[in-house]
């Protein structure tokens, strides 16, 4: 059976309205590809297939008997959910051996949107257990592997989601970004993965301070822009709500930036290394770029001491959410330790935190504008790790609570744009001498995702890499 999976998202939903595709025909080349490679990847860890099969006949019979404008822009594209995120009757376990029993009363607010929007909902994704790590990897499931090397990991905490894409299981998978949980396995798998600014798309509630923002895994800026117009807001409900674009931002795709300043990042802040691989994706990102037109010069990524404390102190505060739904004495020991430095932080700390943030905030966001428009960094300063080491590695210095430096060391280029609440899209602009991708991240100023989808297009077409599959 052909592998649909890694066609993009938009031309699966044009071939199921032209009916040279049914629904279940593309459900099933999805799921037989799931159940050749998955044994491998280890990146699916609930199937309903039965479910799915049902949905994908009503999809079908749908298309008979609707005109092809009428149906709505995703209608019958398969999309598996990450197991951090709720669906209305779906089990959700947040890959600890610590969930509740049974399944969820409500979905989160992205996943009534993907339904709207003709998704066909499809299976859970590996996390890491309740999703802090830049790994999908935790003690209930296992490790999700790489499809470009199974012995590496694919990231996280969307891991099991940019697995599946990235092995032409899926051609689109829904994702959650936090620290960089986006971003991350795109580069890891060879994927886009854009993170949309803070207040863009709506939520039940806003986790670590609208810092996570919900998104999706892709093959392409395209289905990453059309994707973004379907789950944005505005919602008047919610505390923060982005800016209302111009236009749809899958128009952006193709439109000209025009010339842009873009500073280029090749240390890594807090003098953590740098592998030469990932400072030459930049460079090669770079020099593209200076080839469309743009001013490519050096530049600095600060990130304040007391900005990492701050933000610590607010995402472990987060967990308090799940009271009453974990049993905590069932979690990892880094969960346990999380909580644990949480619990003794008094209230008044965590305000203290939140406004440290909200303050350096503003000191951050000042670069854009006035020293460049566009930052372009390596998505990550190191290589994709080995399967299995950062769970290893936090396991044993779980103690103090805080980050351990292979975690620090994956996520010091992108979490402080979540704080920020910056838009910022990895790209899968460079491979490694051994065949691995090394993406590239660009970080807009704020609310900007039109100017950086158009600039991502652009390099898109200048060093493409749609042709590319993984060796399963």
């Amino acid at each position: 059976m052909e592998q649909l999976g890694f066609w993009s998202a938009r031309s699966l939903a044009s071939a199921i309205k032209s009916k040279q595709l049914s629904p279940l025909e593309v459900l099933d080349a999805c799921l037989a590809r799931a159940d050749e490679v998955d044994p491998k990847l280890n990146a699916l860890v609930w199937r309903n297939d039965d479910e799915a099969r049902a949905g994908a006949k009503a999809a079908g019979h749908v298309v008979v008997h609707e005109r092809p404008e009428d149906l709505p822009p995703f209608h019958g594209v398969p999309m598996p959910v990450k197991d951090l995120t709720a669906v209305a009757g779906w089990p959700i376990t947040y890959g600890s051996w610590g969930a509740p029993e049974g399944a969820s009363d409500e979905s989160e607010l992205v996943v009534e949107a993907l339904q709207r929007a003709g998704f066909l909902l499809t299976g859970r994704t590996n996390v890491p257990e309740l999703g802090p790590l830049p790994v999908s990897e935790n003690l209930r499931y296992g490790v999700t592997r790489n499809p470009w090397d199974l012995a590496l990991s694919a990231g996280g905490s969307s891991g099991g989601a940019g697995a599946v894409v990235a092995a032409g299981v899926f051609p689109v998978a829904q994702a959650n970004d936090g620290g960089g949980s986006v971003r991350i396995p795109a580069s890891c798998c060879g994927l886009v993965g854009l993170k949309a600014s803070r207040g863009r798309v709506p939520a039940r509630a806003y986790a670590w301070e609208g810092a996570v923002v919900h998104g999706a895994l892709t093959r392409d800026v395209a289905d990453a822009a059309a994707i973004l117009d379907v789950v944005s807001g505005p919602d008047p409900g919610m505390w923060y709500n982005a800016p209302a674009p111009e236009r749809p931002f899958v128009s952006e795709v193709g439109a000209d930036p025009g010339r842009q300043r873009v500073g280029i990042v090749l240390e890594a802040p807090f003098d953590l290394p740098v592998s030469p691989v990932c400072a030459e994706a930049a460079v090669v990102a770079g020099r593209a770029l200076e080839a469309l037109g743009h001013v490519v010069e050096p530049a600095r990524l600060d990130v304040p001491e007391e900005f990492v404390n701050a933000f610590l102190n607010v995402a472990n505060a987060d967990l308090g959410d799940l009271d009453g739904m974990i049993d905590w004495e069932k979690t990892e020991p880094h969960i346990r330790a999380y909580r644990a430095a949480a619990m003794a932080i008094d209230s008044t700390t965590y305000a203290r935190s939140v406004h440290t943030l909200q303050r350096l905030t503003r000191t951050m966001v000042a670069a854009w504008g006035r020293d460049f428009d566009i930052l372009l960094t390596p998505t990550m300063p190191v290589e994709p790790p080995v399967a299995g080491e950062v769970l290893r590695a936090v396991h044993a210095g779980a103690a103090d609570g805080g980050p351990s430096f292979e975690v620090l060391h994956m996520t010091v280029m992108t979490a402080g744009f979540n704080v920020t609440g910056q838009p910022a899209v990895s790209l899968p602009a460079h491979v490694s001498p051994a065949g691995v991708p090394i993406g590239v991240q660009l970080v807009g100023g704020p609310f900007s995702e039109a100017l950086l989808i158009r600039v991502a297009a652009q390099l898109e077409a200048a060093l493409p890499w749609s042709g590319r599959r993984p060796p399963l």
